[in-house]
């Protein structure tokens, strides 16, 4: 596919014109960044790995009729996907004590939360993505009441089928981010799920061993990133057990291959 014009360059994705109107395709790097992008890095192959954990659970997400942009992914590192306007709101669903939570409250990380917790963040890199209310969100219009309670209804379904999903391939679903956008049609809007669900936007802990599966291991400098992405691929049946040939970063495999 013929490279198109960058719209969008994010920490984790770039974002470029569609081949229809009202759509675009979403590229996946190997980009890895925490604390607001104060700490940077790569991960060989994330973007490979993400882009088809994250088709697998919109898909399914999609089947169980949770609206969301994405239509198909084209290769190893593109999906299509429909044209939203983002709400300027991450939001954050916690069913086990982790991260900031921790560390704001006192609370010990791995303590498992009394209810499901869903947080807003107002997405601004400049200010760090501060954490903020539903009164906040009213207030500045960042949102409607319509759209934030069906934010929280979506949240509440996707957090239920992950957990679900998750916990059948043995790992536990501490917490994870999501990212809404408005489907226009006409002069109409809906809510839908954007951007992506994959080990860069949740805490994934092994469920006998407790190890973490996901961006953790880069943020706490563990190691072993690459591996934990490609063992929850492998356990959601994306990367089979044993599989040698799979091609996670395209350069070197070129390179090997003379091409």
């Amino acid at each position: 596919m013929s490279r198109r014009r960058q719209i969008y360059e994010g920490k984790a994705k770039i974002l470029y014109e569609g081949p229809e109107p009202g759509t675009l395709i979403q590229y996946f790097k190997d980009d890895a960044t925490a604390f607001n992008a104060q700490k940077k890095g790569t991960i060989s192959g994330k973007g490979v790995l993400n882009n088809r954990i994250s088709e697998h659970i919109f898909t399914l997400l999609g089947m169980l009729g949770v609206p969301t942009h994405f239509i198909r992914r084209l290769n190893m590192r593109e999906q299509l996907i429909r044209q939203v306007e983002i709400v300027p709101i991450e939001v954050v669903v916690r069913n086990v004590a982790a991260g900031s939570l921790s560390k704001r409250l006192g609370i010990e990380e791995g303590t498992p939360l009394p209810r499901t917790i869903i947080e807003y963040y107002y997405k601004d890199d400049a200010l760090g993505d501060p954490l903020i209310s539903e009164e906040h969100i009213a207030c500045f219009g960042w949102a409607s009441q319509e759209e934030m309670n069906d934010i929280a209804d979506l949240a509440v379904r996707i957090n239920d089928f992950l957990c679900g999903l998750f916990a059948g391939i043995g790992i536990r679903l501490v917490d994870f981010k999501l990212e809404f956008g408005r489907l226009w049609e006409n002069d109409y809007s809906r809510i839908i799920l954007a951007d992506e669900i994959s080990p860069d936007g949740c805490r994934l802990w092994d469920m006998a061993s407790g190890e973490k599966l996901d961006k953790d291991r880069f943020r706490r400098d563990l190691g072993g990133e690459a591996e934990a992405y490609q063992e929850v691929a492998r356990r959601l049946g994306l990367m089979p057990e044993g599989e040698a040939n799979m091609v996670l970063d395209l350069d070197k495999h070129r390179k090997k291959r003379g091409i």
